[in-house]
Formats: C-alpha cells, structure tokens, sequence
C-alpha cells in the first residue's frame, strides 16, 4: 500500500511535525509505504508531486486548517483527519485508514 500525506496545524509547528513523525514511524510498523508533506511555519516541505498523489492507495490530510493548494487532491479519494487523532492513536488509524 502507497500512502501520501499531509499534515498542517494552526501554528505550523510541533503538531505538523509531530504528526508527520508519527505517520512515518506508524507505516513503517505497519509495512505502508509513505511519504509526508508538511506545511508549517517554514512553508510546505516534501512536496507532493502530482505522480505521487495520484499512483496513491490512499490520501490522507491530517489537518484542523485548511491546507495550501488543496485543488491537487480533486481527482483522488482523501480521507479528512484530525491532527488530535493521529498524534493520540496513529496505530488505529493505521488499521482504519491505511490496510489495503
């Protein structure tokens, strides 16, 4: 399974990454491919490519805002996520979201 993410917080800092880290660690457990585009307070970081988004299983957007250039998820299926819930059980959100 290919998974891309985003994630994005108000203030773009620790929960960005803080989700990003632990959607990182989580795949590799789980055996899921993933790549992670941050958008915090340095601007958007591991940019999605438009390839990547659309050869994903699955897209995920770990986010309470709304993120930059939402428009390059229009033609693929995107599951919404709160950053709360990734940060407090990513485990469960692995076997919800990324099982094949």
């Amino acid at each position: 399974m290919k998974i891309v993410a985003v994630t994005a917080c108000p203030t773009g800092i620790a929960h960005t990454y803080m989700a990003a880290d632990a959607l990182v660690k989580a795949a590799a457990k789980h055996k899921v491919h993933i790549k992670v585009e941050t958008q915090g307070a340095m601007g958007i970081e591991n940019l999605l490519s438009e390839r990547e988004i659309e050869n994903a299983d699955r897209v995920l957007i770990v986010s309470d805002i709304e993120i930059e250039s939402p428009e390059r998820f229009n033609r693929v299926e995107v599951v919404r996520l709160p950053i709360e819930e990734v940060l407090r059980n990513v485990d469960k959100v692995f076997i919800r979201h990324a099982r094949g």
